[in-house]
């Protein structure tokens, strides 16, 4: 039995124990799973925490006994970003699992660095100097230990970091400002150099996110042409981020960079499934639903399953909710059913 199985629910209130229900149920549909995540989601970063904190989190971790890949590094990400101690018992358990997913390890790995606890370091380094780990665990976990170590330094104190349009803990922060705002050729340059460390590459990264925000934004289209160059970048965890920022972006200019992304059926399942993703945060972009429906047969489960997620949520842009998210309520009324 998988460790996550045995998660306690003690002390869950109803609607924790409804959304719990819907998300490990493998016979709910994976866009209904999705939608109870990111209920439990909010319900585990609350800040400061409620008596309910602490049950979503368990929650969340109950269904890393999932069959999907998809869902299982979903679960990660999501645990990473409650900056909750309670998220870190989970994670090293998953990260340290060879039998698991290598997707979900590395997004176990990004999570620890998230969280930012120094007692997640030694696990991390080891993985990262292992020589016969997988290499997107080992290059994931060398940008989550310079995370937490920039986490827990002196120079996280002297810097001076731009403000962000973006709530979301990031495997890197964006370059810290200087008497002069950074130019988006300095972040390029930096963005593509592989001579430098990933966690210094990945600040260049959300530096040009940054910059790319909101839409109407003078540097926004340039810093997304610049953004896009690191999608032909050779490492796959890499490319899978650009992508992933691409999807926080929802900037128009990326959807033919996504959709050659997608398309490209050489390209490794992470970096596609992530590519997909970002196009469903744009489908309301001309066109971006008809490619998105193409690819529901493709040959890659993953990508499958991101695509049918990726329409979910390209309806909900349509739709103007508020919060992609299961109501709690509806989600008590389908388990009393």
């Amino acid at each position: 039995m998988s460790p996550s199985a045995t998660v306690e629910s003690h002390g869950a209130d109803e609607t924790v124990l409804a959304l719990r229900k819907v998300l490990t149920n493998e016979s709910e549909p994976l866009a209904r799973r999705f939608r109870a995540l990111f209920s439990l989601k909010h319900l585990a970063c609350l800040d400061p925490a409620t008596e309910q904190t602490l049950p979503a989190i368990q929650a969340i971790a109950a269904a890393f006994a999932s069959s999907s890949a998809l869902l299982k590094h979903e679960l990660a990400y999501c645990l990473g970003q409650t900056r909750n101690r309670d998220s870190v018992s989970y994670l090293q358990q998953v990260v340290k699992d060879v039998e698991e997913d290598a997707m979900c390890r590395h997004e176990a790995a990004e999570a620890l660095g998230a969280l930012g606890y120094a007692e997640s370091l030694e696990i991390l380094k080891r993985l990262r100097d292992d020589e016969n780990e997988v290499e997107i665990v080992r290059e994931t976990c060398d940008i989550a230990v310079d995370r937490i170590e920039w986490e827990n330094s002196e120079q996280r104190k002297a810097e001076k970091l731009k403000p962000s349009d973006f709530t979301s803990i990031d495997p890197a922060p964006p370059m810290p400002l200087k008497a002069s705002e950074p130019s988006i050729p300095d972040l390029e340059q930096t963005l593509l150099d592989t001579k430098l460390p990933l966690f210094q590459r990945y600040r260049a990264m959300f530096g040009l996110r940054d910059l790319a925000s909101p839409p109407d934004l003078p540097t926004a289209v340039d810093a997304v042409k610049s953004l896009a160059k690191g999608l032909k970048d050779p490492s796959a965890l890499f490319r899978h981020e650009v992508a992933f920022v691409f999807g926080q972006l929802c900037h128009p200019a990326s959807v033919p960079y996504l959709t050659e992304c997608l398309g490209d059926l050489k390209e490794v399942g992470m970096v596609r499934h992530e590519a997909a993703e970002a196009l469903g945060s744009l489908g309301d972009e001309e066109g971006v639903e008809d490619t998105l429906k193409s690819f529901l047969n493709d040959p890659e489960q993953v990508v499958r399953d991101s695509v049918i997620v990726a329409l979910d949520m390209a309806e909900f842009e349509k739709t103007g909710e508020m919060e992609y998210a299961l109501i709690p309520d509806r989600a008590t009324a389908a388990v009393s059913a």
